[in-house]
């Protein structure tokens, strides 16, 4: 009797821990939890970069719960400055920074240190090397679509002006995007592509009065944003130029106004969504915080021409219920 019982209990126990392993290995492993982001901007001034933020608040309140801490801050496109606030971000111990580089090669030191300390990367709307991931607008067909309006409402003839901006990847790629329509029609002559508009209003302002009073023949100008774009028709204004294209890119609010706005020389821009594209960003992040990596390094979202002949269907940027 005694032998049995044994071997009965022996039994019993064995199979109690096979049960138990197999419950441990079917038991799913306990999701990261998302309690703090960090944000940091080219500039809080523009409302691209305030709508990146509420998009990348309200996506990581549905994640994690109305208790999800997002902090934000504007590099000014400054590295130095994103750089300590990297390290500031890294000090409060957020689980994922989204980073908008002011430089897209020299942001790396600081995406290393973000990794080190086991902080989630994402870059947004311009590339950041050393990012776990990037999500960004195709800005080369932003650039494409907005040039190529110019090339068709000047019939593939007459002198144009890039206005350019600030050195990250995204600015990079529209006006190379520009560059490639425009370098199909020889009878298009750029007169100037080297001009930063610092991604501002009073930039753009600044550089067109340069441009126009150096050059009265210029026929279209292409800005690498809207608020340069703004500054720009502000600009031309001024000098009293009333027969000139200003194409952009953003689709920002004040950019429909202008769009539907009788004397207004800007006619198009190629619309991007920032609050959607922080949204995706949160999401790859969150992700890669739950160790899965995403299917593409880098998510391209695709760009829509608005025109004063579309602006009455364009929906305009998401924004918040």
């Amino acid at each position: 009797m005694i032998k049995t019982f044994a071997i009965k209990n022996s039994a019993l126990l064995a199979a109690t821990a096979v049960l138990a392993l197999t419950a441990f290995v079917a038991a799913p492993a306990s999701a990261a939890e998302l309690k703090s982001i960090g944000v940091t901007v080219g500039s809080l001034g523009n409302p691209f970069f305030v709508q990146v933020v509420k998009g990348a608040e309200a996506r990581a309140k549905e994640i994690g719960g109305a208790g999800v801490t997002v902090t934000a801050v504007s590099a000014d496109y400054d590295l130095n400055k994103q750089s300590t606030q990297i390290d500031n971000f890294i000090a409060s111990g957020v689980d994922m920074v989204l980073v908008n580089a002011a430089d897209p090669v020299a942001i790396e030191p600081a995406m290393v240190r973000l990794k080190a300390a086991g902080i989630v990367a994402v870059a947004v709307d311009v590339a950041a090397k050393g990012a776990a991931a990037t999500v960004t607008t195709n800005n080369i067909e932003a650039g494409e679509k907005a040039c190529g309006y110019i090339v068709e409402k000047l019939g593939g003839k007459g002198e144009v002006a890039i206005m350019n901006g600030p050195p990250v990847s995204a600015v990079i790629d529209r006006v190379n995007g520009c560059k490639q329509v425009l370098a199909k029609s020889p009878n298009i002559k750029i007169v100037s592509d080297n001009q930063n508009g610092k991604g501002s209003r009073e930039g753009g302002l600044e550089v067109m009065i340069g441009l126009l009073t150096a050059n009265d023949d210029i026929d279209a100008v292409f800005t690498i944003n809207d608020p340069q774009a703004i500054g720009a028709d502000l600009a031309a204004k001024q000098l009293n130029f009333t027969d000139l294209i200003i194409t952009s890119v953003d689709g920002a609010p004040d950019i429909e106004g202008a769009l539907k706005q009788q004397g207004s020389l800007i006619q198009a821009s190629s619309a991007q969504d920032p609050y959607a594209m922080a949204q995706k960003a949160v999401d790859v992040g969150y992700e890669i915080l739950q160790g899965k990596q995403p299917a593409q390094a880098t998510t391209l979202i695709p760009a829509e021409l608005i025109t004063r002949d579309n602006v009455a269907q364009y929906k305009g940027w998401t924004s918040p219920k």
